[in-house]
């Protein structure tokens, strides 16, 4: 283990030579493999599925790489890193697992746990629910079982949220045949963060046996927990939320006050004395389309 200073230190990179790093991303992910890079003083190539924005694209570039968007959807786009990983020598950085490629998401997905330990940090009391967008998993993953490791046999009901187009999870715990189930083609839907048709089988690993419910969601889920964090009553301070930043809080709103859902917050067991907690994971990373949804009211369920 070495500290920051001696692993961004001019010594350690001349020890490690010339590197690169490659990975496939809508944006978040990308751009984080992106600014670590060069901070080492190392070269990344990012891979983005069609129909990423291209603001998100810029983002990436401007934090050091050569990003580009491909014709992929996101899966392929995954499969595409890795090829180019192998024929160039370059280190694939990506958070699910492949055939040969394990201890990375590893790694990165223990990284993730340091979002759950800051919570818990500001936290008066624990959580009765703790609901979490999944796209591969691995964040999902990471913040459940930390919270399960936590709290122990006191951990919250945890609540797995994806979008309709991508809901490789629910799929998978809806077969309940020990196998996992993926999603094909594009993959439309507003939380482009979350469109991953193949589950991570490390995340699943860990979901199957500590997720209480798994919840596919609608897009208008998404874009109306958008609008009430950017917009909400009284005291409360407003909060920019991008479409997958904010799905898990929408699905969520959705339950709360559509009666027709009603069953499902009984079955999730909601009540009046229940604390619900959700991690905004992007905020107004696509501009143009955050302005479609909070300001001109895209995506709206009627």
């Amino acid at each position: 283990k070495l500290p920051a200073e001696k692993i961004l230190s001019e010594e350690v990179r001349k020890q490690l030579g010339e590197l690169c790093f490659v990975t496939a991303t809508d944006g978040n992910h990308g751009r984080g493999v992106a600014w670590t890079s060069t901070q080492l003083g190392q070269k990344s190539v990012v891979y983005m599925p069609k129909g990423s924005a291209a603001e998100r694209l810029e983002n990436i570039r401007s934090a050091g790489a050569d990003a580009s968007i491909t014709d992929l959807n996101y899966d392929d786009t995954v499969r595409f890193a890795a090829k180019q990983a192998k024929e160039q020598g370059w280190v694939l950085v990506q958070d699910t697992t492949q055939e040969g490629h394990v201890d990375i998401p590893l790694h990165i997905m223990q990284g993730y746990t340091t979002m759950g330990y800051e919570l818990i940090q500001q936290l008066n009391e624990p959580p009765t629910h703790l609901f979490l967008q999944a796209g591969v998993g691995s964040m999902a993953a990471a913040v459940a079982a930390f919270f399960r490791s936590y709290y122990g046999e006191n951990f919250p009901h945890i609540i797995i949220v994806e979008p309709h187009a991508a809901n490789c999870f629910y799929r998978t715990a809806e077969a309940n045949d020990d196998k996992l189930h993926s999603v094909g083609g594009d993959m439309n839907t507003i939380m482009a963060g979350l469109a991953c048709g193949e589950p991570c089988s490390l995340a699943w690993d860990l979901l199957g046996h500590c997720a209480a419910a798994f919840i596919s969601c609608p897009d208008y889920a998404a874009a109306d927990g958008m609008r009430v964090l950017a917009a909400p009553l009284g005291d409360d301070p407003a909060l920019i939320s991008g479409e997958s930043g904010a799905s898990a809080f929408g699905c969520a709103l959705n339950i709360l006050r559509d009666p027709e859902l009603s069953t499902l917050k009984e079955q999730l067991k909601i009540g009046e004395n229940s604390r619900l907690l959700f991690i905004s994971t992007e905020g107004d990373t696509d501009k143009e389309n955050y302005h479609r949804i909070v300001m001109e009211g895209a995506y709206s369920k009627t």
